[in-house]
């Protein structure tokens, strides 16, 4: 039920003059409930309706109660220019719950997409490179972005861009050929490949021609070179088999592993499309695309040595995607740091003569910093993701069986893993994305305040009551949401009908953090109601009421927690 759809429906109604989307637009929550659970300010109307607020507020009164009211409302007030409406809470509590109890889990989902395509391009670790904690950001965001759109109906691809090509591939494979060993490599691919990758810059600091090689084996590798080929797969292969591995533990899947190499013969088109449109030009012996705004420089599109640059890759990238998959949205989830190169790349497009490009959207993220340096590694200055998802897990451990509540867990080491990995998934997603992420073991674990672990424990706590229930044979399937109009009770319910539109505007604005805040609100107020309200004590007719809000409200938990990528468990 949309109450504010049913108000704007009675304000419209109410005068001929008056656009439904103008009220909608104009309506609000006052801050105090003494005002009413909705208020529209007249002073929208003023120059339509050509009258004071306060004398269009009591004219709109007049006429709206005229005809009866809707049964969700229980009064309308007029207040110095304000339209204020006063909720049944009665009618709200009853129609909340028995629509959350209907649906299950599809309540909150919407068909608003219409199965329009989304693709949604994140985590793309490179090569042959640790799989580190900040390629996390990026997983996490564009895995919680990609289950908010397929919630909101549309048809979401998951694509993985590797970076699989480029001119380090030549230095890895010059490497290999120089101090490599396939089977001492296979046994630990990343790792042994990011060693002889950096023996490659050390040495050829001492001998400068160690890049010329670098430079004509990407180019043989361009051109197809076989026995170049041969080991370019055997990275990625290694590498792929690393990634799943993450992939896997973090219950992130893809549609897509195209990479970068994908587009190696899709790039000659690009080139000749620019040439066509006189867009082309030289520069120093490079090829660029110039633009209108002369404050964005020029974008690379062929290096001085006819080789290609991830610029032209994601050009390419673009236009295949585009006449594959006829997207609605081409979503980037990349850090920030690459404003400049997606606009030059989405410039590039539009000069072009791709329209489309305004559908490609660069969705930025911030940095992972650590403030008290408590991280190990085994790579200096690289967080490996292993590591840090290993150690929240052990930790988890740690603290749930130092709880009196652990003898009763059937599985410690799942419930470990669960919590320990929603507890650093949570983190990544708890604050505006492009703010940077500040990790701390303290606030990631702590079970008390806004995190993870207590989100999941509001979840698990919910399920023990209703357990309970069970095992007493108590049906609340029937409960009477009418009963539940006590403010703690209310306050519950109002955050339950919230759930759509809080995943609607995560949507719009690329953010999940709206969610987790979603989500740690609705735990909060539903530990303030389950301390305040008895449940299992209750009489009778308002405990089955009490259950049935206490499961809708698990449900709900538990949806918004999907959303951003966490699991829940039953018991902690």
């Amino acid at each position: 039920m949309d109450e504010k759809l049913i108000v704007a429906g009675l304000i419209a109604g109410a005068d001929e003059k008056i656009d439904i989307e103008t009220v909608l637009s104009g309506l609000a929550t006052p801050p105090d409930r003494k005002m009413g659970d909705i208020a529209f300010p007249c002073f929208k109307l003023a120059k339509v309706m050509r009258k004071a607020p306060p004398l269009i507020a009591d004219e709109l009164l007049k006429k709206i109660e005229e005809n009866t009211l809707p049964d969700v409302i229980d009064k309308v007030v007029s207040v110095g220019g304000y339209l204020n409406f006063y909720l049944d809470r009665s009618a709200i509590s009853k129609a909340a719950v028995d629509e959350i109890s209907r649906l299950g889990e599809a309540y909150g989902r919407s068909d608003e997409g219409g199965g329009r395509t989304v693709l949604v391009e994140f985590s793309s670790p490179n090569i042959a490179k640790p799989f580190h904690i900040g390629h996390l950001v990026s997983t996490a965001l564009g895995h919680s972005i990609a289950r908010i759109y397929d919630f909101l109906g549309y048809n979401t691809v998951r694509i993985n861009h590797l970076g699989d090509w480029g001119t380090q591939f030549g230095k890895l494979i010059t490497a290999f050929r120089l101090w490599g060993d396939e089977e001492t490599i296979m046994k630990d691919p990343i790792n042994e490949l990011l060693k002889i990758y950096v023996r490659f810059h050390e040495e050829a600091e001492k001998d400068p021609s160690l890049e010329d090689d670098a430079r004509a084996n990407f180019r043989a590798l361009e051109n197809g070179d076989p026995e170049i080929t041969k080991l370019w797969k055997l990275f990625v292969d290694a590498s792929l088999k690393e990634f799943n591995r993450m992939y896997t533990l973090l219950g992130v899947n893809f549609d897509s592993f195209a990479g970068e190499s994908f587009y190696t013969d899709k790039m000659p088109e690009v080139v000749d499309i620019m040439r066509e449109k006189g867009i082309l030009e030289e520069s120093d012996g490079a090829m660029v695309v110039r633009y209108d705004d002369e404050s964005m420089p020029p974008c690379i599109i062929l290096k001085s040595d006819g080789t290609t640059i991830y610029a032209t890759r994601d050009i390419a990238a673009a236009l295949y995607r585009k006449r594959h998959y006829d997207f609605y949205k081409n979503v980037y989830v990349v850090g920030t740091p690459q404003t400049l190169h997606f606009k030059q790349v989405f410039g590039a497009l539009k000069k072009m003569g791709f329209e489309w490009a305004d559908d490609c959207v660069h969705v930025g993220f911030g940095y992972v910093r650590f403030p008290d340096k408590a991280m190990s590694t085994r790579h200096g200055d690289v967080v490996l993701l292993e590591d840090v998802l290993n150690e929240a897990i052990a930790k988890t451990k740690d603290i749930i069986t130092q709880s009196p509540t652990s003898k009763d867990l059937d599985n410690a080491d799942l419930v470990a893993e669960k919590v320990g990995i929603g507890a650093v998934l949570y983190t990544f997603l708890k604050s505006s994305r492009e703010r940077d992420i500040i990790f701390t073991w303290k606030d990631i674990l702590d079970f008390e305040g806004e995190s993870g672990p207590y989100v999941q424990y509001a979840y698990a706590r919910g399920r023990s009551v209703l357990s309970k229930a069970d095992e007493l044979g108590i049906d609340y399937e029937n409960g009477d949401g009418s009963l539940l109009t006590s403010d703690e009770e209310y306050a519950l319910i109002r955050m339950l009908t919230k759930l759509q539109d809080t995943v609607r505007e995560a949507g719009e604005r690329f953010e999940p953090s709206i969610v987790t805040r979603y989500v740690t609100d609705l735990a909060q107020q539903f530990n303030k109601f389950y301390n305040t309200c008895s449940v299992m004590k209750a009489e009778d007719e308002l405990r089955k009421a009490r259950l049935k809000l206490t499961a809708c409200t698990a449900l709900c938990i538990k949806t918004a927690l999907r959303l951003i990528g966490v699991d829940v468990v039953e018991k902690m």
